[in-house]
């Protein structure tokens, strides 16, 4: 046990078990891929003014820590894992009513968001009903390939993004929609990535993931694939853009993403038959990394 959940075990005794299912390390990921789609919106130069700012930043605590932990606390519920999941290492076993701690806090986030505007409401609603259907019995889609790919590729990939975009209240013409978009395949990248390294745990509750549906290697290739459709998009919405010459210096942070990508994805691909499940699960820390340098693409090529 850390000495940061020892520290919290003391503060807190056992409810700090609720705090650790809604995984508050994942948070400042979260919260970044939301305020991705902010900085869109407005732009970096005007980050700050007020009127935008303050409505952005209550519906990125509401997207972070009552939908998404939330999700995660309802998903935990009924998961039961017994072994490392992402972003907790060694998770309690789920306490009394975690189930009902999960979907109330996603309920009284949904009450907050009538402080934002519509757009922003919809798409809240909208990821609620998506994760009762994720996680829940009799529907519980996350174990059923491509049901779970779907509702991922939608909720994190792209409608996250949008929240931040949609707190706003600004609209979203083409360019907007396209890099959002380019998020869907990434992100199609990115979860069976997160699955391989459980295989064991997923066999043993008979939750048929993408991943174990498709074993490893044609995971890693469905991970390539993703990742290229989601630059493919990137790069269109780049050319639409018509940027300047003065402005080309662009295309950098774009490339750079493309390459750290690359480096997570070809080796695990090449090694992926040496690897243990602990490899597997270091290899899914490095295409989050690869997710947040993506991010910071993404801003320095549209938001600055």
């Amino acid at each position: 046990m850390s000495r940061a959940r020892q520290a919290g075990y003391r503060l807190l005794g056992t409810r700090l078990n609720y705090l650790l299912h809604t995984r508050p390390v994942e948070w400042p990921i979260v919260a970044a891929h939301t305020l991705v789609g902010y900085l869109l919106a407005v732009g970096v130069p005007n980050a700050f003014r007020s009127e935008t700012l303050a409505p952005a930043l209550l519906g990125t605590a509401l997207w972070v820590v009552c939908l998404n932990g939330g999700t995660l606390a309802l998903n935990s519920a009924y998961d039961r894992d017994e072994g490392d999941v992402a972003y907790l290492r060694q998770p309690p076993r789920p306490p009394p009513g975690l189930a009902a701690f999960g979907l109330g806090l996603m309920v009284f986030g949904l009450i907050a968001a009538l402080l934002l505007p519509v757009q922003y409401r919809v798409v809240y609603g909208l990821c609620l009903v998506l994760s009762i259907l994720y996680s829940v019995p009799p529907f519980r889609l996350k174990s059923v390939p491509g049901a779970d790919w779907l509702i991922n590729m939608w909720g994190f990939g792209t409608l996250t993004p949008y929240a931040g975009w949609a707190a706003t209240g600004l609209p979203v013409g083409p360019m907007g929609r396209l890099v959002l978009l380019g998020f869907f395949p990434l992100f199609a990248a990115l979860y069976p990535l997160t699955q391989i390294y459980q295989f064991e745990e997923d066999t043993r509750r008979g939750d048929r993931t993408l991943a174990l549906w498709l074993g490893v290697r044609r995971s890693l290739i469905v991970a390539q694939g993703g990742a290229l459709l989601g630059f493919g998009f990137f790069c269109t919405a780049a050319l639409q853009s018509r940027w300047a010459a003065t402005e080309r210096w662009r295309w950098i942070p774009l490339l750079i993403a493309l390459l750290g990508w690359a480096l997570v994805l070809v080796p695990w691909f090449l090694r992926q038959q040496d690897m243990t499940p602990r490899d597997h699960q270091h290899g899914m820390y490095r295409a989050l990394l690869a997710w947040a340098v993506t991010d910071l693409a993404v801003v320095l090529a549209w938001a600055t």
